[in-house]
């Protein structure tokens, strides 16, 4: 392992407590990197920074308030923010004739907006210091629509575009915006979902 690939650089990771984004930031300490996890479940954020000498953070990415201080404390605390991933996520599947509006609503509010807040933030800072990256976590689900994830793809589609309109935009400051669009990945998060989908459909529930 290159541990200089990202030595004395400051990474954000959302949703960091458990799944997909617990292990990339074990894999950007790995590298060097010093890195917060944030979660909404301060416990879990807490329990995954111990074991990569990270710092464990409470945050709601569905606030503006909280992202903006989640950004501040770590220029503030680690004196720079280089890498910020935006990889909270939620999931609510149902078919159109079973979903309500309030799961169409918390699924669109976390991905959506959480990525968007996740990206403006941390942009603010980047632009000054003239780089930075920012890695948005999309899905195949966004690409292709899966059965019973219309609130889900709908979300990673919107985060598609959203990448790209901010990579054009954040371009001339020298700030990289990427979309990283994985197939299933079985966390706890998607574990529900193969509990509930029929065998047939199953792969496509990410």
């Amino acid at each position: 392992m290159n541990q200089s690939l990202l030595q004395d650089r400051v990474a954000v990771v959302t949703g960091a407590g458990q799944g997909i984004g617990r292990e990339i930031a074990r894999v950007l300490a790995e590298h060097g990197a010093r890195v917060v996890l944030a979660d909404v479940n301060e416990t879990a954020a807490k329990e995954a920074a111990a074991d990569i000498d990270g710092v464990g953070v409470a945050c709601d990415v569905t606030s503006e308030e909280q992202m903006r201080s989640l950004v501040a404390d770590t220029v503030r605390d680690l004196g720079r923010l280089d890498l910020f991933v935006n990889n909270a996520g939620v999931t609510r599947d149902a078919s159109l004739k079973k979903m309500t509006v309030n799961d169409f609503d918390a699924v669109i509010t976390v991905h959506l907006r959480g990525t968007w807040l996740g990206v403006r933030e941390p942009a603010a800072v980047m632009r000054e210091q003239k780089s930075g990256s920012i890695v948005n976590i999309s899905s195949l689900s966004g690409k292709s629509g899966n059965p019973g994830q219309t609130n889900y793809s709908a979300a990673k589609a919107g985060i598609v575009g959203l990448t790209k309109a901010a990579a054009k935009e954040l371009a001339h400051h020298n700030v990289r915006v990427n979309a990283i669009q994985p197939g299933l990945i079985r966390t706890a998060m998607t574990e529900g979902c193969h509990r509930r989908c029929s065998p047939n459909v199953r792969e496509l529930c990410r």
